[in-house]
């Protein structure tokens, strides 16, 4: 009796298999001729699993910045009833938003918590962003009144009419001042609160590896009358050293200067505070804010820093209860000494005339 022929391809598969019969030479024949079509599978399987590892790495990215601890808030006394209803007065006052002068365009909305002034100009430039209806040119102005989109959102500007937010932060070795890091590093932004209604700006910049304080507001006019050179605001620094200035080095720190390769850098005070063994701590107090200026005055007299703190910038100094990796954000009656003392106007106020 002659054996039944296969009525499907899953019988003569599943019949092939138990009896161990190979595929017939037609199968083997498609296949080479068509060489490639394994080869091209085999790619598009490399490229899904690239695109998937790649993911994976983001992922990684993202999680690391989102592992970052937040800042814990230092926590103080409530101060007296009578403060207490100033504050709150201070708080509630608001500006004439019809007296405000017209501002650049990019500059509100960096300070409206859309992205930074970099990120907006080119924003601006790409005709991403339109003014009452028509595409914005890059360095106009507008107005409270004026209505601003970008990108086909349609943007609530903030104004300074109300007290700014005022933070100090003890930054930590280790984290950067800066919200982009193509290395991933953890940022000061990443442990701070969210500002709500605007956007955090750092007045001056610590680098990686300097600790101390950092003043954080909401204010750009404050961040100006801080960080310009014009203004000449003190920064205050504890400085550890390997080894020791001479009498003749200090007098000549603060007397004559000395030259770096951006210009000449001059130190107001310098002062020893002691130190054990080999290291010595100093007291030093400059007026500008150059890049890695402190670590380069003591390099250029043989010294290199192994330890900077600051611990002082304009009016405000490091407070003794706040410890590294703490924030405390000044209350508004702290607040409206700073805007006094920066010559600035508070909400409501008007400027008399002389």
């Amino acid at each position: 009796m002659s054996k039944k022929q296969p009525t499907s391809k899953r019988e003569w598969r599943d019949g092939a298999a138990s009896a161990g019969v190979k595929k017939p030479a037609a199968a083997s024949a498609k296949k080479a001729a068509h060489p490639f079509k394994s080869e091209a599978k085999r790619q598009s399987s490399d490229k899904r699993k690239a695109f998937s590892n790649g993911l994976q790495t983001q992922g990684r990215e993202k999680a690391v910045k989102q592992r970052a601890d937040k800042a814990k808030k230092l926590v103080v006394r409530n101060p007296n009833q009578k403060i207490l209803e100033h504050a709150r007065d201070l708080k509630e006052r608001r500006s004439d938003l019809s007296r405000f002068e017209p501002e650049r365009l990019q500059k509100v909305l960096a300070a409206s918590g859309v992205g930074s002034r970099r990120e907006m100009e080119e924003w601006i430039t790409n005709g991403w962003v339109t003014v009452n209806g028509r595409v914005a040119q890059l360095g106009e102005k507008v107005t409270p009144d004026d209505h601003v989109t970008v990108k086909g959102n349609i943007i609530k500007l903030k104004w300074a009419d109300r007290l700014p937010r005022i933070i100090l932060y003890y930054k930590q070795e280790g984290e950067i001042v800066s919200r982009d890091d193509p290395q991933g590093r953890v940022s000061i932004f990443d442990r701070l609160p969210q500002a709500a209604s605007s956007r955090w700006v750092a007045i001056g910049r610590l680098d990686i590896n300097t600790s101390g304080l950092l003043i954080i507001t909401t204010s750009g006019e404050l961040v100006q009358r801080f960080a310009h050179p014009s203004f000449e605001v003190e920064r205050e620094y504890a400085v550890r050293v390997l080894g020791e200035l001479t009498t003749e080095q200090m007098r000549m720190l603060t007397e004559e200067g000395v030259m770096l390769e951006d210009g000449l850098a001059k130190v107001e005070r310098i002062y020893e505070q002691g130190g054990e063994g080999a290291n010595k701590w100093y007291n030093v107090v400059i007026k500008e804010g150059r890049n890695r200026e402190v670590r380069r005055i003591f390099e250029s007299q043989g010294l290199i820093v192994s330890r900077l703190v600051r611990v002082g910038f304009g009016p405000i100094g490091l407070p003794n209860r706040l410890k590294r990796g703490q924030f405390y954000e000044l209350n508004p009656a702290e607040v409206a000494n700073i805007i006094k003392w920066a010559d600035m106007l508070l909400p409501g106020e008007r400027r008399r005339r002389s």
